[in-house]
């Protein structure tokens, strides 16, 4: 029994949760037989699942398991009764067949409303001008233990920051992964220069690409890009199906999806390193 205990514990910290009582609150993920049939579809397709969410060919969509998790506002497992029951429940209220059965169609849902908690996607939605940079007097300067050697970052908005280093310093107190390793959480890449970054995504040949677009949210001075970790050879923002995975299943990403919202911050569904500060006033908290 003891050993049992000690192990509810392990597996609450490596979640992010801060104490045994919150472990005493786990969420139970049996339901009734009826689920039984989409429970084990999702199982299936969750590694398995070939299709296009962007612009390639995917398989399974684990890698946005923590986002629809907190969407949906359940952490069962997908081959959980549990699991299919909130996702038809999330499918319902969008007017989706609800089967509680992963798809594409369901996902795009998804990806809209993650989207239009961006104020900046949404305003070039709405065909408005980019937004002018921030001056240099509303900027304010990252320490070195806020940089991340693999990138050179120097500047970001002074509110932006001050949120950035609340959200840090509660992570540090929440989640082992960031309290024993000082690189969780730096930034690789804050505000960057408008004139800058159009001339590197010019001679990369990738504006307006998955990698870097003309008008990029970081001219705002709002948008970090954090490091949760990355694979062993792959670079810290490595857009490929298996750095994403990778990436997406760390407890730093983890703890972000579900607390990232309480200090303004909301996540680029493709890529789980960037982040952007739409204000203390988001409704984007996890659940």
């Amino acid at each position: 029994m003891l050993i049992r205990s000690l192990l509810i514990m392990t597996a609450a910290i490596a979640l992010g949760l801060s104490s045994p009582a919150r472990a005493q609150e786990a969420e139970v993920c049996d339901a009734s037989s009826e689920w039984d049939g989409a429970a084990f579809a999702n199982a299936m397709s969750l590694t398995t699942l070939e299709w296009t969410p962007f612009d390639r060919m995917e398989w399974g969509w684990e890698t946005y398991l923590p986002l629809i998790q907190r969407e949906i506002g359940s952490r069962c497992a997908p081959s959980s009764g549990r699991f299919a029951q909130a996702l038809a429940a999330f499918q319902i209220r969008y007017q989706l067949p609800a089967n509680g059965v992963f798809d594409a169609a369901t996902f795009q849902v998804l990806r809209g409303l993650l989207q239009e908690r961006r104020p900046f996607v949404m305003a070039r939605v709405r065909l408005e001008p980019c937004p002018a940079p921030p001056s240099l007097s509303d900027l304010g300067y990252l320490v070195a233990e806020e940089e991340h050697a693999d990138r050179l970052t120097r500047l970001l908005r002074r509110d932006v920051l001050d949120a950035y280093r609340n959200m840090v310093a509660a992570a540090r107190a929440e989640v082992w992964e960031v309290a024993n390793d000082p690189e969780k959480l730096q930034i690789f890449s804050g505000f960057r220069d408008p004139e800058a970054d159009a001339a590197r995504c010019a001679q990369q040949g990738n504006c307006d690409g998955l990698r870097r677009a003309v008008c990029s949210p970081h001219r705002t001075g709002t948008a970090v890009d954090l490091y949760v970790g990355h694979a062993p050879g792959l670079a810290v923002d490595d857009t490929s199906p298996a750095s994403r995975l990778y990436m997406s299943q760390t407890p730093t990403y983890q703890w972000l999806v579900r607390n990232a919202g309480r200090f303004g911050f909301v996540n680029y569904v493709y890529e789980p390193w960037h982040w952007e500060w739409v204000g203390p006033t988001s409704e984007s908290g996890g659940r």
